[in-house]
């Protein structure tokens, strides 16, 4: 993978990690469409990829930085506004991301072995799709429940509607948000809960994942000493890495600044134009894998 190119999927997963399109399947599916050397059945793509959500998760930490202050202040001083409040809603967050771990852990493998099938992915895309369009329509007119009025039993039930997210081609952020908004919150607050519950989630698969990526590049770099002009590196370096991770911070920034700002004034039919979105790239990418595999 080249250094343009590394830039263009970071710039891609900024953009489309909060964005409830699936930020793994496009970067699945995107390098496959382009003939782009990318080996996805290497132990280094996945790294790749959590190195990036890094960045996001940076980049969920400072947009969302007051609730995660006021958790902290709560949680360790019983201080703030309204401490009690503040621990509640983190008690929430936590409940809502713990199946998630626990299905990730236990499915691992299987999960890895996706991201070597985008037709597979393709797929997803469309169905994440169709989720989209029929969770708009399934909340009823008059349900309205704020933030701090969620449930023990919504909490769960969000978190694993989370745990769809860890096939490549559902989102992450669409299925929490489709969760939220079933649970009776609007698009805003459903938002706002995926992204809390999201960040944990993105900064536990980066320390699950960072130590691996620096060995591999330990090991390249031992070899490449033993095997003096060979070129011996790394299939993706850490520099490179770190890099595409620092993009695609800056892009998810401004992505959710954009999504909190389209939902905040896009109550009805919120979810359309990502549904839409992904039935039409899905759909295509699906004919593409058929038709020249």
């Amino acid at each position: 993978m080249s250094w343009l190119q590394a830039i263009l999927l970071a710039i891609l997963q900024g953009v489309t990690e909060l964005f409830p399109v699936s930020s793994l399947g496009h970067a699945v599916v995107v390098p496959d469409l382009l003939n782009w050397p990318v080996d996805e059945r290497s132990e280094a793509f996945l790294p790749f990829l959590v190195v990036m959500h890094f960045g996001t998760a940076v980049a969920l930490l400072l947009y969302f930085w007051r609730d995660w202050y006021d958790f902290t202040m709560a949680a360790l001083f019983n201080q703030g506004v309204n401490p009690a409040a503040e621990r509640r809603l983190l008690l929430r967050v936590v409940v809502a991301t713990v199946p998630a771990v626990i299905v990730a852990t236990v499915l691992e493998k299987h999960i890895r072995d996706l991201f070597a099938a985008p037709l597979i992915v393709s797929a997803f895309l469309v169905v994440n799709g169709v989720m989209l369009f029929a969770v708009e329509r399934m909340k009823p007119a008059t349900a309205h429940k704020a933030i701090g009025q969620m449930t023990w039993l919504d909490a769960a039930i969000i978190g694993c509607w989370q745990c769809l997210a860890l096939i490549p081609g559902l989102s992450r952020s669409g299925a929490t948000m489709a969760g939220g908004y079933l649970a009776g919150m609007n698009h805003e607050d459903s938002a706002r809960f995926s992204f809390l519950t999201g960040t944990p989630i993105i900064l536990a698969a980066t320390v699950h994942e960072l130590p691996k990526l620096m060995k591999m590049q330990k090991a390249a770099h031992a070899a490449a000493g033993h095997l003096t002009g060979a070129g011996v590196a790394p299939p993706i370096d850490l520099p490179l890495s770190l890099a595409a991770g620092g993009v695609a911070g800056v892009t998810a920034y401004l992505s959710i600044w954009g999504l909190m700002r389209w939902f905040k004034t896009h109550e009805v039919k919120g979810f359309d134009p990502f549904a839409f979105y992904c039935l039409a790239f899905g759909g295509i990418a699906v004919v593409i894998n058929i038709v020249a595999p």
